[in-house]
């Protein structure tokens, strides 16, 4: 199995040239490159063509939320791992507007992290523990005060249990040992989830379910999210 390629985006020199060490000790991910802008960034896509990017919002000339809309958009197999300090719900949802795949606070736990990437580049998403609480709670209350109301008549209940899972980080094969069915019923299950969301894939799925609301039948994700185990580094 290939090594994931992993780009670091970061105006902090010491953290960026700190991070890209950290994980060229992990076994199975590899660091191509570690660039300040979204300049550099978008050119080391070009050269390095990275698996996953861990993107920093606050990044000279163009921003990492630009910086991510223009990734996503012209290489939709790269995934973008926001890594920032700023947890302000604006930032967050603008990231996953974008096309972010996760959005993690820099005071997360290293394996946690390193986790998260493996979890990105397999398609699956990832949101801070902390982050959860603040997007959920935008995305139910409007200006007012008034709940979003948001019809979930065309997913049967299964697939309602089986979207929550998927919030939470699950794989298919965790999906299918939490709810005693094969793996196959699974990937049914999810298939006809992502064509009744209109979804992309299973991030955009769960950024469907945070914007309209959806998420908040399922409290259990973040805590689910964070029972998961974690990797381990190998020096």
């Amino acid at each position: 199995m290939n090594d994931i390629r992993v780009l670091i985006v970061d105006p902090q020199t010491l953290l960026r040239e700190g991070l890209a060490s950290l994980l060229s000790r992990v076994t199975g991910i590899t660091v191509v490159d570690a660039v300040a802008t979204g300049t550099e960034a978008l050119r080391a896509v070009v050269d390095h063509s990275p698996d996953v990017i861990l993107m920093e919002v606050h990044i000279p000339g163009m921003n990492g939320i630009a910086t991510t809309r223009e990734i996503c958009s012209q290489y939709p197999t790269t995934r973008v791992l926001i890594v920032t300090n700023h947890e302000n719900d604006e930032y967050v949802y603008g990231a996953l507007e974008a096309g972010a795949a996760g959005y993690l606070l820099k005071d997360t736990d290293t394996n946690y992290l390193i986790d998260a990437i493996r979890k990105v580049y397999a398609n699956r998403s990832v949101l801070d523990p902390a982050i959860t609480h603040k997007v959920i709670h935008r995305m139910l209350y409007l200006s007012d005060g008034e709940a979003i109301q948001v019809t979930t008549e065309k997913l049967t209940e299964r697939e309602q249990e089986v979207l929550r899972l998927v919030a939470s980080g699950a794989s298919n094969v965790e999906i299918a040992q939490q709810l005693y069915l094969a793996e196959g019923t699974v990937r049914n299950h999810v298939s006809r989830v992502l064509n009744k969301l209109n979804a992309r894939d299973r991030a955009h799925a769960v950024r469907l379910a945070i914007e309209w609301g959806l998420i908040n039948q399922y409290a259990g994700a973040t805590k689910s999210m964070a029972a998961l185990p974690q990797a381990q580094l190998v020096n």
